[in-house]
């Protein structure tokens, strides 16, 4: 599985990033422009993800690394944040509400 640090996606420009908490955890604080898709939800809204390479969050990285491999193993190039949120904001970085 691929894997990013938040400080590689902090770099990063024009890659999607799809935030797959619960949208409570989500409007508490995300990764600037960052789309929020649950995996709750995934199933449902499969429809609404990037046709293009994507980047997958969540809070520590767990829940993002398995919709990675799930993802992945139906044709789609996704890449996990590693840490989540959680390391995102740890590094200091902003958050938007």
């Amino acid at each position: 599985m691929n894997e990013i640090s938040v400080q590689d996606l902090h770099s990063r420009k024009d890659v999607p990033l799809v935030d797959v908490r619960e949208v409570h955890e989500y409007e508490a604080g995300h990764v600037p422009g960052a789309v929020n898709i649950p995996m709750s939800q995934l199933n449902e809204r499969v429809g609404e993800l990037p046709a293009e390479p994507f980047d997958v969050i969540c809070e520590l990285g767990g829940r993002s690394a398995r919709v990675v491999q799930a993802l992945n193993e139906r044709g789609y190039e996704t890449t996990n944040v590693a840490g989540g949120t959680a390391a995102w904001r740890d590094a200091g970085y902003p958050v938007d509400l």
